[in-house]
């Protein structure tokens, strides 16, 4: 449809002024032709005209020459009686000599009638004048005691209308060789467009079917070059957004089973009337514990949702960043300790305020503390550490964990996005963290290094007095 579009749009509009212009110009010069001819025409035969009516004059004025017998040879010597007919006129409006030796059968003259009715001394007419298409003009000769009205001078139009005929028919074929090289190379540019949108058309369809594998050929570097690469693009990147959702959806699969197996396996076991209360109490903590992980993971995936729709709404207030953080440090001293992980903070003397969501800044603490203590290894550090600058707090968390690979850290911020690492996560707490930044009006960056060690730098602006 879009195709046939664009040839119809192209056919009515631009070749369709083209045809128009190439017609205007084969009528202009036709007429231009036409107009020139018989102008030219006329022309010559009021040259001949004067020089014979002067002659008239003379013949008349001279009164020892017989003016018959001197315009009987005038007409019948006339020099150019090959291409003109000289008739003349006798006073009761009949031809009485021609230079051609016959008088015509035809006695209309519409062009001594207009000589007669406007009273001038020349009258003309072009039309058919018997079976012939004619230019014929009377100049009254006005000779007083002469029996001449007039002379009449004929010229057939036939070998000019063909002459006229040929140069339109010649005209017209130089039009519409001009129109057939137009069509030629304009349909080639048009291919040069239509195709590439049709394949684009087609491509976009398997795209939107969930084909992000089809690719475009960039068949130039113009703008249809452009587009297909702009699609080639879209698609790497919806193909890229289809595989970071199914890995998310597979991460969160797995993430669930993990702490529902706990659950359901030690709930099974707690049915036992016979169990231990050491044993009862460690499985009311098993379960307890997993409980809460998926209570995070749910609250991880509401907060997101919130967000992509524009639902999240800051409960801002002024807010001591130093005590926020000095709790969640706190909150992660023991498990560090557990899972042989040192964790160092120098708690900063002094008060930082900054105008912010007390609860969403601490699940932003959490988020990244977390995420240092589970990417870290027996043995590793996590080091805490806040500072003012430039009107500024800046919270850095570093650890000496895995690290995060080079072509992986543009992206770990992305929504869904987890990464290669086999290690629990949903994949969505630091894109839920980025974006609470963010909306704080602060910035959320990592810099890591693979088998070194990760940073997150936290910048927040402080409160106003």
């Amino acid at each position: 449809m879009a195709v046939r579009s664009i040839t119809k749009r192209w056919l009515f509009n631009s070749f369709g002024i083209i045809v128009v212009i190439m017609v205007a110009m084969v009528i202009g010069v036709s007429a231009a032709m036409h107009s020139f001819y018989y102008n030219s025409v006329s022309q010559y035969i009021n040259n001949r005209a004067e020089a014979l009516s002067a002659r008239l004059d003379a013949y008349a004025a001279d009164a020892g020459s017989d003016f018959s017998a001197r315009l009987y040879t005038l007409v019948q010597d006339f020099e150019y009686k090959d291409r003109i007919e000289l008739m003349a006129i006798n006073t009761g409006g009949e031809v009485f000599l021609s230079s051609s030796g016959f008088l015509p059968q035809d006695d209309s003259m519409p062009d001594l009638q207009e000589a007669k009715a406007t009273g001038s001394s020349t009258g003309s007419y072009t039309g058919s004048w018997g079976d012939q298409k004619i230019m014929a003009i009377t100049v009254l000769a006005n000779l007083p005691g002469e029996d001449l009205l007039g002379l009449r001078y004929v010229v057939s139009m036939e070998a000019i209308d063909r002459q006229l005929t040929l140069i339109t028919v010649f005209a017209s074929l130089i039009a519409a060789a001009i129109l057939l090289f137009v069509l030629y190379t304009s349909s080639y540019f048009m291919n040069s467009i239509i195709v590439p949108v049709g394949e684009v058309s087609r491509t976009a369809q398997r795209i939107a079917q969930g084909d992000f594998d089809v690719r475009l050929d960039t068949h130039s570097d113009d703008e249809i070059g452009q587009l297909c690469a702009s699609i080639n693009n879209m698609a790497e990147e919806l193909s890229n957004a289809e595989q970071v959702k199914n890995d998310f959806i597979s991460s969160v699969s797995h993430e669930l089973r993990t702490p529902l197996t706990a659950i359901r396996g030690w709930g099974e076991t707690l049915l036992d009337d016979d169990l231990d209360p050491g044993t009862r109490r460690k499985g009311m903590q098993v379960i307890m514990g997993e409980t809460e992980r998926l209570s995070q993971m749910v609250e991880e995936l509401l907060d997101f949702s919130r967000i992509q729709g524009g639902r999240m709404v800051l409960s801002r207030e002024n807010v001591d960043l130093i005590a926020e953080l000095s709790d969640v440090v706190l909150m992660y001293t023991e498990r560090a300790r557990r899972e042989n992980k040192t964790l160092r903070y120098e708690e900063p003397g002094g008060f930082l305020a900054v105008y912010a969501d007390r609860n969403r800044l601490r699940q932003v603490f959490i988020n990244i503390l977390d995420n240092a203590i589970k990417y870290s290894d027996a043995g590793d550090t996590v080091t805490v550490s806040l500072r003012a600058e430039n009107g500024s707090a800046v919270i850095c968390i570093a650890d000496t964990g895995i690290g995060i690979a080079p072509e992986e850290l543009p992206r770990v911020k992305n929504r869904f996005y987890k990464g290669k690492s086999t290690r629990r996560g949903s994949g969505i707490g630091l894109a839920v963290a980025d974006e609470i930044i963010n909306m704080h009006g602060g910035s959320l960056n990592l810099t890591s290094q693979r088998e070194v060690g990760t940073t997150v730098t936290i910048t927040l602006p402080l409160a106003r007095g």
